[in-house]
């Protein structure tokens, strides 16, 4: 039978024609038909783990993009699977959720001969909260990557900690950037002395696995992700802006060590049909003014035609008040992603920051979903995964927590490229069988906007 898919934005299935629902699902969510129907209800044999009868016109024939901002804690995670079914990981945080959340997802656990290929992932920067969480995935047998993009820059065991330097005028460049695999394979003796050197050690592991096909950079000098662009999706990518400098390309200091790792983020926009989305990794407010002057916005008073304007952004930093108001205000994004944990000293989302994303949203009533606060159970204990440490006392209520955590603290994004639907999942459904907070961004004679009635 032709493949199905749960229609716009998020119908039931009842256990009978005009009977009880059982299930609510998302607008994209793949189906299997039995084949048997009634009047205008049609039998659906696989819906989310069940099972019964929905009305025709919710169902739909067309794969969406999917993008899922997974519960990693204090870090980043995203999974971004696109209309033909291809996989992009954009970081994986510092502890194992986002391991936990492709084993759930795609049923590893109950199907261990079988395999998961991600296409491409994306170390947006070499931060720990956005890199440590590839040692689990790079561990699993079950798990194989195409591609890993990183920003050229890696730590060295000596000073200076990024690298060769050379100054130009007033400006000061990190020049040692590592392209290409054969690039990295040759430096890691030098880069990777010892167990201290974490973000050395993981790519270390990257090349040794046999299970990782290439590693190289990514930067603005790319254009569009590798290989991803189609008629109907574009990947764009607008960081880091990488300089020439006599025969090299580097990257400038742009501060301290960390606010110059966390400014050379890997950006990227995905454009798909009429809706934008942008990942930007933990840019800061000196890279944000420098981003603005390389692609002359700093001067264009116009901002809607901003290359940086999203429909729906991620929250750079976790919502740092490290941020560029102007730069926000480019963006204007309708919905809002804060990733963000409630076992860290940052207090993210910053009270500051959560007032200039609202005040520089587009509309009325923007939008601003936070992981954190979508979640139902904490995400570590002690230093320890949550998960980790009950599987070692209950694998089966191990089991459970996974689910939960992967479920309940992700915001999951789908849109064929006119119209978006945000959701969160409900710790509890309503009385009305309602399982899902739905958000709906739907196309009008300006683009999109909230439709707060649709959902």
């Amino acid at each position: 039978m032709p493949e199905a898919f749960a229609g716009y934005p998020a119908p039931f299935v009842h256990d009978q024609p005009g009977g009880r629902k059982v299930q609510q699902l998302l607008w994209g969510d793949w189906l299997e038909l039995s084949g048997e129907s009634q009047d205008d209800w049609v039998e659906v044999s696989k819906a989310r783990n069940a099972s019964g009868w929905m009305r025709s016109s919710d169902i739909g024939s067309d794969r969406l993009l999917e993008i899922n901002f997974v519960d990693v804690g204090q870090g980043d995670g995203c999974l971004v699977v696109t209309p033909d079914d291809r996989r992009i990981l954009i970081d994986a945080g510092r502890q194992d959720n986002m391991s936990n959340y492709l084993r759930w997802r795609f049923n590893l656990r109950n199907r261990p001969d079988s395999r998961l290929r991600i296409d491409a992932a994306l170390i947006s920067h070499p931060d720990s909260d956005h890199y440590e969480g590839f040692g689990p995935l790079l561990d699993d047998e079950q798990i194989e990557i195409g591609t890993l993009y990183h920003t050229g820059l890696v730590d060295h065991a000596e000073s200076p900690r990024l690298g060769p330097t050379e100054t130009v005028g007033a400006v000061t460049y990190y020049t040692e950037l590592f392209a290409s695999m054969p690039d990295l394979a040759d430096a890691l003796p030098r880069l990777d002395p010892g167990e201290s050197m974490h973000y050395p050690g993981l790519l270390r592991t990257a090349l040794s696995t046999g299970r990782v096909d290439d590693i190289r950079s990514l930067s603005s000098r790319d254009e569009e992700l590798p290989e991803f662009s189609s008629d109907d999706l574009r990947i764009e990518v607008l960081g880091p802006v990488t300089e020439s400098v006599g025969d090299k390309f580097a990257l400038r200091r742009l501060g301290a060590d960390d606010i110059t790792k966390n400014g050379h983020s890997i950006v990227v926009m995905l454009c798909f049909g009429a809706a934008r989305f942008l990942l930007g990794g933990d840019l800061n407010q000196a890279a944000m003014e420098f981003l603005l002057q390389h692609y002359g916005e700093d001067l264009d008073p116009d901002s809607s035609q901003s290359v940086f304007r999203a429909d729906v952004a991620k929250a750079c930093h976790h919502g740092s008040a490290d941020v560029s108001t102007d730069f926000v205000a480019r963006i204007n994004a309708i919905a809002t992603v804060v990733s963000s944990g409630d076992n860290e000293s940052y207090s993210h989302p910053r009270p500051d920051a959560l007032g200039i994303l609202g005040k520089h949203g587009r509309g009325e009533r923007p939008l601003i979903f936070s992981t954190e606060l979508a979640r139902s159970a904490r995400e570590e204990r002690a230093g320890v995964s949550l998960s980790g440490a009950i599987r070692e006392l209950a694998p089966r209520t191990a089991d459970e927590v996974e689910r939960a955590i992967a479920v309940y603290g992700m915001i999951t994004v789908r849109s064929d490229g006119t119209n978006v639907v945000m959701a969160q999942k409900l710790e509890r459904p309503t009385g009305f069988g309602t399982s899902w907070d739905v958000h709906c961004l739907e196309q009008g004679p300006d683009g999109l906007h909230y439709n707060s009635a649709a959902g």
